[in-house]
């Protein structure tokens, strides 16, 4: 007997609306997705605006003061800035501050001046805001359409788990199929459950979620590729499969009918290897998986790095960029030589950088 052989009762069948949730914490995590959102516009809108209006007609302003003027690199390439402006024009005292942030590979300071709009001196930035603003407007898109794609799909996810509720409570004929079990969470005594249709015939490849009372879990039919395969039905035309409980409680039949379909899991569950529970998932697999998304990762910084120092030494600015000199210092002796000669070719009139210094620790070596 197969999933598909399981005789379930050949009339429309109900279900628990309950059996399908959001994923885990989707109730204060979506709102929060909205809220940051929210926030970073409030954050950056005005700020490039106003840069965009002093970006028509500026005016750097010789004898303007930048008090607390600072510059910081988040995670190597995220540059934030803000400073406090205070300066004076055709007589008159102003004070502003400017916040903004850009995407950049920079080492070391930057020089930077205050700049006023001629047709509104009350706005005031720094030159370094308007000087990076295409990559400050690009930036400040990235961010944004990622943000306004987690508050879409959390809308999305939502309204699609609310319609597949309302239909559950319809009889409707019930189809078994298999499906994977990607992750569970046990917490205060309910579980916790993310499920894939991917194995059927007629997979959907969806993801779908669900929350087992305390003592309930799925009933698991094996294994697939180090994932434990579980027993959910679809329901009709329903968008998304519904996870069954051991007890099969989930479905509204009477109790024969019930007993008689569990006898039937319990032949199937014996012709087949591999877990019985969620609480004894299987492992096989898992272990290379794991070691080979450690690999790819590694892989993936070390290509990073690499690009990295290839920029430095062939097209940086200048050859005291701290990280790149780190690199080039700690790479091999060919890979190390190759460095420095790109960059003799480019600042050869200039004292050498760290890890191409001579024993002088200046001259090229």
């Amino acid at each position: 007997m197969t999933f598909s052989e399981i005789p379930f009762p050949d009339r429309p069948l109900a279900i628990k609306a309950s059996s399908i949730t959001t994923p885990r914490n989707y109730g204060w995590a979506a709102p929060f997705m909205f809220v940051l959102c929210g926030l970073f516009l409030y954050w950056q809108v005005p700020d490039l605006w106003r840069d965009y209006v002093i970006s028509q007609n500026p005016v750097i302003v010789e004898n303007g003061q930048l008090r607390d003027g600072e510059c910081r690199v988040s995670k190597g390439v995220l540059t934030i800035c803000d400073a406090e402006l205070a300066y004076s024009y055709n007589g008159r005292s102003y004070e502003g501050k400017t916040t903004f942030f850009f995407v950049d590979f920079h080492a070391g300071a930057y020089e930077t001046d205050l700049v006023i709009s001629a047709d509104h001196p009350e706005l005031s930035t720094v030159s370094l805001g308007i000087e990076k603003m295409w990559n400050r407007v690009i930036s400040f898109a990235v961010v944004v359409a990622v943000l306004a794609g987690l508050c879409v799909t959390s809308v999305f996810l939502g309204f699609r788990v609310a319609w597949v509720r309302s239909r559950l409570t319809t009889p409707e004929p019930l189809k078994p199929i298999p499906v994977e079990i990607v992750t569970f969470k046990s917490s205060f005594g309910r579980l916790y459950v993310t499920y894939a249709d991917k194995i059927a015939d007629d997979k959907t490849k969806r993801t779908a979620y669900t929350t087992f009372g305390k003592g309930q879990e799925p009933i698991i039919l094996g294994e697939a590729d180090g994932s434990a395969v579980a027993l959910a039905v679809r329901h009709g035309t329903t968008s998304l499969p519904v996870l069954l409980d051991t007890g099969l409680e989930r479905i509204k039949m009477t109790d024969e009918e019930r007993a008689s379909v569990l006898a039937s899991i319990t032949a199937v569950q014996a012709t087949v290897e591999g877990p019985q529970s969620i609480r004894e998932p299987a492992k096989k697999g898992r272990f290379l998986r794991t070691i080979l998304g450690f690999l790819a990762i590694i892989l993936v910084i070390v290509g990073l790095v690499l690009g990295y120092w290839y920029w430095y030494v062939t097209a940086g600015y200048t050859q005291f960029m701290q990280a790149g000199m780190e690199i080039n210092n700690m790479l091999p002796a060919p890979m190390n030589e190759w460095g420095c000669d790109q960059l003799q070719k480019r600042f050869g009139d200039q004292n050498a950088p760290y890890g191409c210094t001579a024993s002088d620790f200046k001259s090229w070596k």
